[in-house]
Parts: structure tokens; C-alpha cells; sequence
């Protein structure tokens, strides 16, 4: 573990899901440093879709927020906030958005709105903003994280963000068009989701990291991948990018 930390192993992990993938809704945080990786690396065809109206973003550093005027030079369009949501997100032509949030579930829903009693609560969040809409409309999800206890939860005190509900099945019911979370990654390991059950199933662990170490951050057992392996660590050239070009001030990767 000396060579990069838990951060930079999970921001890699999260920009390798998205290869081969065309279009990306780009959450704030975490996963505004993976799909920046990822334009730079396995996806280098990558359109990056901004809720603020940007689409096709092609930022020369990263993007401080989704209103950070990097986001604009170079972009395909940028267009009213209205047009992107309903023409792209609503029109099914986002195909994975990322997110993170303050809690998740065994089935990928997201808490990002409040910790403790709605009415009296102990963290007031920032709320959906349209995490909520990204989440029901894309034709995929992908989230990171960082794994701890009070983040992955038994019962979230606040859905904001559906994931698979009560399990698969629940967003068909309702008619949701997307298929929902496919993948969690965080700075220890990494799940998919069962299609049976909509759960999530643990499939990689990062190096330097074991079962137990997993299962003490969680609040349940999760299941685990029988194909269970060991993350691939960073490459130098991924490494250089994060901490040349991304993120030299450390802020997402220490």
C-alpha cells in the first residue's frame, strides 16, 4: 500500500468500469475525478455530461464543480438545463450516470438529503439536486464511495436516489426505464449486483485489504462473488495522471 493510497485505488477502480462506455453523467465529488480519469485513460471517447447543461465536456483540468466554467471550452453543447434532462437523460441517451452519496443499501438506493430524523435531523444534506431523476433515467448506474459503517447502512434514514428498491423487480413495477445501480466502488473493494435478487455482491477486493476488513464496514453480510479476486493495483501511468494533472493539490486522491 505505500506505492498510492485507498483514494487513488478507488478513483482508478471507478474510471475502469466506464471503458468502453460513450456517455457519462458526471456527478459532483468523487465521480467528477473517475470519469475525468477515464476520458484520459479507458474511455477516451468519453462525452462527459454536466448537470449544469454541458455535454461532451472535454475540461483541460478538472472541474472544481458542475458550474466551473472549465466545463465549457471545448464542450459539443451546452444548453439549458431543461434540454439536457429532458432531450438526453429523459430522451434514454445517458448510458451510465456515476454518483455518490452519504448512504447506500444492500440494493443501491442513495441517501444524499439527511442523516437522523427528517424533521429533527443531525446532518441537514445537500438534498437531490437531480440525482434522484439521473438515477431513475439513465440505462445504467455506477457509484463510489468510501466503505465505513455509517455510509453502508441496513436502512437508510432518507431515500433520495432509487437503486433497486426492495430488490429486482420494484423499478419495473414503477416503470422506471433504467436498469439501476450495476456496480459500487469504493476504497476497499468492489460490488456488482445480483439480477435475481438486486442485491450487491462483493466481486473485488483492493490489495492490502481482506474479507474481514470489508465486512467490518458494513451494516449487513454481504455476499460474496464465488469468482471473489484481488483487485488490479494502478498502473505508473494512471498514478502520473492523478497526481500530475487531476489532482496535484491531493483534495480526492490522500
Amino acid at each position: 500500500m505505500s506505492d498510492y493510497s485507498p483514494s487513488e485505488m478507488m478513483i482508478v477502480a471507478a474510471a475502469r468500469a466506464l471503458a468502453g462506455v460513450r456517455t457519462v453523467f458526471v456527478g459532483v465529488g468523487l465521480p467528477n475525478i473517475a470519469c475525468n480519469l477515464a476520458q484520459r485513460t479507458v474511455a477516451p471517447e468519453l462525452e462527459l455530461i454536466y448537470e449544469s447543461g454541458v455535454y461532451g465536456a472535454r475540461p483541460a483540468r478538472l472541474p472544481l464543480s458542475i458550474g466551473d466554467p472549465a466545463l465549457v471550452t471545448g464542450a459539443l453543447s451546452v444548453c439549458p438545463i431543461i434540454d439536457l434532462f429532458g432531450l438526453y437523460l429523459q430522451g434514454g441517451r445517458v448510458e451510465v450516470a456515476f454518483l455518490g452519496g452519504a448512504q447506500i443499501d444492500r440494493y443501491g438506493n442513495l441517501n444524499t438529503t439527511v442523516i437522523g430524523d427528517y424533521v429533527h435531523p443531525k446532518v441537514r444534506l445537500p438534498g437531490s439536486g437531480g440525482a434522484c431523476e439521473i438515477a431513475i433515467h439513465a440505462q445504467q448506474v455506477f457509484i463510489i464511495m468510501r466503505l465505513s459503517r455509517r455510509s453502508f447502512v441496513e436502512h437508510l434514514d432518507f431515500l433520495t436516489s432509487p437503486g433497486h428498491l426492495g430488490g429486482a423487480g420494484e423499478r419495473e413495477h414503477l416503470k422506471m426505464p433504467g436498469r439501476g445501480p450495476q456496480v459500487v466502488v469504493t476504497d476497499k473493494c468492489v460490488f456488482r449486483f445480483d439480477p435475481v435478487t438486486g442485491d450487491m455482491v462483493l466481486v473485488s477486493i483492493h490489495p492490502g485489504f481482506t474479507l474481514e476488513d470489508v465486512r467490518a464496514e458494513m451494516g449487513w453480510d454481504p455476499r460474496v462473488s464465488p469468482d471473489l479476486r484481488e483487485t488490479e493495483p494502478p498502473t505508473p501511468e494512471e498514478l502520473h495522471l492523478l497526481r500530475e494533472e487531476l489532482d496535484p493539490q491531493g483534495i480526492y486522491r490522500s
